[in-house]
């Protein structure tokens, strides 16, 4: 996949994505009808999957697709050191100026052209144990190592060949060590050619299948989430939330 085809690199959707992240719940969902158990979806991706009393002091962790790093920085509740990776540029450089400032104004979609600013912010403590790079999921680094705990929230139908990303899995994950996937299945042909869909209607089944082998699935849950256009248009869905234990052969 190359940059330049990338549909994460518009400043319209970094604010989307920042106030998905770090906004506030009335910012994030404004409207007492709204489904407020769908807000601060990359902290429930991490707190309500990981399995902290099989983690030890200095353990690893890895964020596949941390877009502008809200759960990357979650991790690092539980983790010594925690790398996050996307494939957007414009993400990247957005969490890496957080990281360095420790806050960060963004703006996001009122109405029309109206827009209203709010404040990221992240502790020193979380700061100091992440770092942030480019990269894609389907074409990791050979170098990268294994890692106590890999997350990968709503990537899996985002990428152009999930099978590869799934297939490295296997080498990313300490035997013992987690993965944290979340996923909607949202299969669409303009991010996944219709012939590499991890399954249709029986995906959930097809990823089992997938991950089996060198995996043991410990947890399932749904996690909602809702995704902010404008303060009257929002994207609500459901994604299906697993932990994965790394079997030792």
């Amino acid at each position: 996949m190359s940059t330049t085809s990338n549909p994460y690199e518009s400043p319209d959707l970094l604010g989307e994505y920042m106030l998905f992240h770090y906004g506030s719940a009335a910012d994030l969902m404004p409207w007492p009808a709204g489904p407020s158990e769908a807000v601060g979806f990359p902290v429930r991706t991490v707190s309500e999957l990981i399995d902290p009393a099989t983690l030890g002091e200095g353990a690893r962790g890895l964020d596949l697709g941390c877009a502008v790093g809200r759960s990357t920085f979650e991790l690092t509740s539980h983790c010594s050191r925690v790398k996050g990776i996307d494939f957007s540029d414009s993400f990247i450089r957005t969490a890496k100026e957080l990281l360095e400032k420790g806050s960060l104004s963004y703006r996001f979609r009122e109405e029309g052209d109206s827009f209203r600013s709010a404040t990221a912010t992240v502790s020193p403590a979380e700061g100091s144990r992440v770092e942030f790079e480019v990269g894609d999921a389907c074409d990791l680094p050979p170098g990268l190592g294994s890692f106590d705990v890999v997350h990968a929230a709503n990537l899996l139908c985002r990428l152009p060949d999930p099978r590869l990303f799934l297939d490295r899995l296997r080498t990313l994950v300490k035997p013992g060590g987690q993965l944290l996937l979340t996923t909607p299945f949202t299969w669409l042909e303009e991010f996944t050619p219709r012939d590499h869909w991890v399954g249709s209607g029986d995906s959930e089944d097809a990823l089992g299948r997938i991950l089996e082998p060198s995996f043991a699935s410990e947890q399932r849950k749904e996690i909602p989430f809702v995704i902010r256009e404008h303060r009257r248009k929002f994207q609500y869905s459901v994604s299906l939330g697993s932990r994965w234990r790394r079997l030792q052969s």
